[in-house]
């Protein structure tokens, strides 16, 4: 008998993520979005009503001790976007820098015509 092939309910490709998003409800989620980079304390705010200092005192309270520890010095290097308007302003900066540096780069190409 030959093999049955799954059939998909969508024409997309399903994405598997390591670490699926849980139930908004729960302290899971919010444990889940602290440690996510991309999601930030004003999002957190936005979903649960939660402030900082409070997802910091659930993190706290929920995580053993060394994990808690690398989590707060993940979120302070500047690896994870916490802060909405610190990821603004990195953004801007870089974006700037890289204008000086695209800017040098044809000021300086032997191409360039210095009649």
């Amino acid at each position: 008998m030959p093999a049955k092939h799954k059939t998909k309910k969508t024409k997309f490709p399903e994405t598997r993520v390591k670490n699926p998003e849980p139930l908004a409800e729960s302290d899971d989620w919010i444990i889940w979005a602290a440690w996510a980079d991309r999601v930030t304390f004003e999002e957190i705010h936005e979903r649960t009503g939660l402030n900082e200092a409070e997802v910091i005192a659930t993190m706290r309270r929920s995580l053993k001790p060394q994990s808690f520890r690398r989590w707060r010095k993940r979120v302070h290097e500047g690896v994870s976007i916490k802060h909405r308007r610190r990821f603004v302003l990195q953004r801007q900066e870089e974006r700037e820098w890289a204008l000086d540096v695209d800017h040098e780069t044809k000021s300086h190409s032997p191409h360039s015509s210095d009649s």
